[in-house]
């Protein structure tokens, strides 16, 4: 479904996981994208990416991938997208990782459920289950969680899976997509899952804690 603020211009940054990806959007269309499968260095790559789109990535609202994902990866598009949206005055909201992987799994084969799951810390995944619903709207179901392998198959099931996770879900479940986020395929997403705040979405608790386990 496509936001109803598809008609005006919004730069997508999308730096939550192995992917660096941008992309400008107007009328449910992509103007022009950038995506590479960089690993790290999103710092270094964004900007550039940026500035190779037409007129400079410069648009109405920005979008950013809050996580899910790398932490530091996170970080970086959240900053850029604040940074922009400073300058240029617009505003900036988020959408998840997860929700997109899903969307654009459930846009190419549409089924009831499908679960994403993408590469986490301490060998353990994300996962997020999603419902599509008639009329191709996608509803999450529960909130998004970092599992072990094990774990995180058993609650999957015979859902089918989609996302960078699979790898460590190998022997556990059938063989699912392997994908990453693709900031192209933001009018994908329904609009309220557009419309989140422009802050990191973890998905588990910090490795550091404060003195006594607070």
């Amino acid at each position: 479904m496509v936001p109803p603020e598809s008609s005006l211009r919004t730069l997508v940054i999308d730096t939550a996981t192995a992917a660096c990806s941008v992309a400008l959007i107007a009328d449910g269309g992509v103007i022009d994208a950038r995506h590479d499968e960089v690993g790290r260095g999103h710092a270094e790559r964004l900007v550039p990416m940026i500035a190779e789109l037409a007129d400079g990535g410069r648009a109405d609202r920005l979008l950013v991938d809050i996580g899910p994902g790398s932490f530091t990866g996170v970080r970086v598009g959240i900053a850029a997208a604040r940074g922009l949206a400073l300058g240029w005055g617009v505003p900036v909201r988020g959408y998840s990782s997860l929700a997109l992987v899903a969307a654009a799994a459930l846009a190419r084969a549409p089924r009831p459920e499908v679960a994403a799951v993408l590469e986490a810390g301490h060998g353990e995944v994300f996962v997020q289950m999603f419902a599509s619903a008639a009329g191709g709207d996608m509803t999450p179901l529960g909130e998004p969680v970092s599992l072990p392998p094990a774990e995180a198959a058993a609650r999957i099931g015979t859902v089918p899976v989609v996302g960078s996770g699979l790898a460590r879900l190998a022997g556990l479940l059938p063989p699912g997509e392997a994908a990453l986020p693709d900031a192209r395929d933001v009018p994908l997403l329904p609009a309220a899952l557009t419309d989140l705040a422009p802050a990191p979405l973890y998905g588990r608790a910090p490795d550091a804690k404060l003195p006594g386990g607070r």
